[in-house]
C-alpha cells in the first residue's frame, strides 16, 4: 500500500512539476486522425462482409478525418481538414449537416465560438466550453516524443455531440412515458472519454470538445471512435492563425439542436404526407 501510495504522490509531483505556463508568445500547431467504427446495428446483421466492405469504403470520409488545432496561452482554433471523395469526387455534403463545424475556445474566458452549417443555413454557435470532470489516471506513454498521462471522463452523449442528429435518440424521447410503465425520464446516455496528455506542451487545449487537463491532449478515445496526434509544431516560423468564426445567425448549443431537430421532423413528416398523396 505505501509502494502504490509512493507512486501516486509521486506522479501527481512529476505532472505539477511538468506542467509549467506557457509564455505569452507560445504557439502551436498539432495535426490529428480520427478513426470510427463503422456501426451497422441489427441492419447489419442481414448484410454480407462484402456488403459491409463497400460501404465502409463509401462512408471512409465520414470514418477517417484529418483535423487542425491551432493554440497558443489561452485559445485555440480546431477545423476540419476536407477531402474529396475518392469514389465520386465530391465532398460529403449529407455528413457535413452533423459533423462539426469550425471552432474556436478560449479557456481563459470559458468561451466558445463554432460555425455550423446545415442545409445552406449558416449558424454562429456562442455557448460556454464543454464542462468535463476529469479524473486523472495513473498510467503513462510516450507518443512520439512526448510523455503522456492518462485521464477519463464521463460526459452526456447530447452535449457532447450537440452538433449532431440521431433518428433513434429522438425515437427515444419521443416514446410515450406510459408505454414505458413508468414516470420516469429516460435515462441520460454518458460517454466514455479516455485522454492522454502530456505536461511537456504546457496548454490546456485538446482537440474538438476536449480541454482542461495540465497539458495538451494528443489522444482521445470517445464511443466508437479515436483521434490522435500525428504532428507537433510549436512556435513554428509560419504565422499560426487563430480565427474567430463572425459569420452565421447567432444562436446557443441548445437552440441548435431545437433547431435542427425541428427541421429533421418537418422533413420527415414531409415525407410521410407525400407518400400517402
Amino acid at each position: 500500500m505505501k509502494h502504490i501510495l509512493l507512486r501516486s504522490s509521486l506522479l501527481c509531483f512529476f505532472i505539477l512539476v511538468s506542467f509549467k505556463p506557457a509564455p505569452a508568445d507560445f504557439k502551436g500547431q498539432a495535426i490529428y486522425f480520427s478513426k470510427s467504427k463503422l456501426e451497422l446495428g441489427s441492419w447489419g446483421a442481414r448484410m454480407s462482409e462484402m456488403q459491409k466492405k463497400q460501404i465502409q469504403a463509401r462512408l471512409k470520409n465520414r470514418l477517417e478525418k484529418t483535423y487542425i488545432l491551432n493554440f497558443n496561452q489561452k485559445e485555440s482554433y480546431f477545423k476540419e481538414e476536407e477531402k474529396m471523395d475518392a469514389m465520386s469526387g465530391a465532398t460529403d455534403s449529407w455528413g457535413k449537416n452533423f459533423s462539426q463545424g469550425y471552432q474556436y475556445k478560449n479557456i481563459k474566458d470559458n468561451k466558445l465560438v463554432q460555425s455550423q452549417e446545415f442545409y445552406g443555413k449558416r449558424f454562429l454557435v456562442k455557448d460556454k466550453l464543454q464542462k468535463i470532470n476529469w479524473v486523472i489516471g495513473k498510467e503513462s506513454k510516450k507518443i512520439g516524443q512526448y510523455l503522456c498521462f492518462n485521464a477519463k471522463a464521463s460526459i452526456p452523449k447530447e452535449e457532447l455531440y450537440w452538433y449532431n442528429f440521431s433518428w433513434a435518440d429522438l425515437r427515444k424521447k419521443e416514446t410515450p412515458k406510459d408505454s414505458l410503465n413508468t414516470n420516469q425520464e429516460p435515462a441520460i446516455e454518458m460517454v466514455e472519454v479516455e485522454a492522454w496528455y502530456t505536461p511537456q506542451i504546457p496548454v490546456s487545449h485538446g482537440p474538438a470538445e476536449y480541454w482542461g487537463l495540465p497539458g495538451l491532449i494528443l489522444e482521445v478515445s470517445a464511443g466508437n471512435s479515436v483521434m490522435l496526434c500525428s504532428k507537433v509544431t510549436i512556435n513554428p516560423k509560419e504565422e499560426i492563425k487563430i480565427e474567430t468564426p463572425s459569420k452565421g445567425t447567432e444562436i446557443t448549443k441548445a437552440e441548435y439542436q431545437k433547431t435542427i431537430k425541428g427541421k429533421m421532423i418537418e422533413m420527415r413528416n414531409n415525407r410521410g404526407r407525400r407518400r400517402r398523396g
